[in-house]
């Protein structure tokens, strides 16, 4: 099995982890907040790469392209967060913004020029109606009229096209970043713009502090899973993994891991459609990783 899928498969991992560890204090901070303790978060995580750092001497042009994919990550967050407080249905919302990996597979065939094979086609097909079952939110099964219907030129889902482009442009950085800078240089350039832009919020008061020791640690804890899964993504496109393959394999499979184990300590409940999501996505999965043998020449 090639390192970019095992990355990938730790990246949706530590990300569904994310998800659940989150929803404990969705409702406690707001998104600015909750970037600078993802901030304070992942910057318990350099010990990991820090030896690694010192001893290599980074490309400017890479650390260029960590610090954009850093801003581009965080422009989708607060993006989301405005298309929720202009009205916006989570319901329509959620399974909006989580086709952003249509936005990547874009860019990565038609400008990294990225090829697959049918069977990784297939893969794509499968997945991207995964990553919607598994939103958490069922409105487009259960009442596909009302969901459309819903849809319309609005402000709230004008943000929800500008979260969808800008974390598809995000993947797609990151591969960027790792043709020029090692993983752990890319992952130490994504957290220095994290942090600056943390300070910003910090600086035009749009982050409040007036919490309890609990959400400080849980957010922290949140933001320490969520680096460890871009760290875990820039080293499966430092393996060489295709940014159309990594984000469609980590799109797909976060959610499961975050079903899951909201399952297991959230005692929520599993539906049909999530059952079937979980079903294409591990498909998906495995379809996305197949790799045509190299062609042997004859003796």
């Amino acid at each position: 099995m090639k390192h970019w899928i095992l990355y990938s498969i730790a990246a949706a991992f530590f990300w569904g982890t994310w998800g659940v560890v989150a929803k404990l204090i969705s409702d406690q901070v707001s998104p600015f907040t909750n970037h600078v303790l993802f901030s304070i978060g992942m910057l318990l995580t350099l010990p990991l790469v820090i030896k690694k750092v010192r001893i290599t001497t980074p490309n400017r042009k890479g650390i260029l392209w960590g610090l954009v994919a850093g801003v581009l990550a965080v422009i989708g967050n607060v993006a989301v967060y405005q298309a929720f407080t202009s009205g916006g249905l989570a319901a329509i919302v959620i399974p909006v913004t989580n086709l952003y990996p249509l936005v990547t597979i874009g860019i990565a065939l038609l400008v990294f020029r990225e090829k697959l094979n049918w069977v990784n086609g297939i893969g794509i097909l499968l997945a991207i109606p995964a990553v919607v079952m598994l939103s958490g939110e069922s409105l487009l099964f259960d009442n596909p009229t009302a969901f459309f219907s819903s849809i319309g030129l609005n402000s709230w889902l004008l943000y929800s096209l500008v979260a969808l482009f800008f974390w598809g442009v995000f993947s797609a950085a990151q591969k960027e970043t790792t043709n020029y800078i090692s993983a752990e240089w890319s992952y130490v350039s994504f957290i220095i713009s994290s942090v600056l832009i943390a300070l910003l919020f910090v600086v035009f008061g749009w982050a409040d502090f007036a919490m309890s020791t609990k959400t400080l640690a849980i957010g922290s804890l949140a933001g320490m899973l969520n680096g460890l899964g871009v760290l875990a993504s820039f080293a499966a496109y430092s393996a060489e993994g295709k940014a159309s393959k990594v984000t469609t394999i980590a799109g797909a499979l976060q959610p499961v891991f975050t079903i899951i184990l909201a399952m297991i300590f959230l005692n929520e409940s599993l539906s049909i459609i999530e059952s079937l999501g979980i079903a294409l996505a591990i498909i998906g999965a495995l379809t996305l990783s197949y790799e045509k043998p190299p062609l042997t020449q004859p003796l």
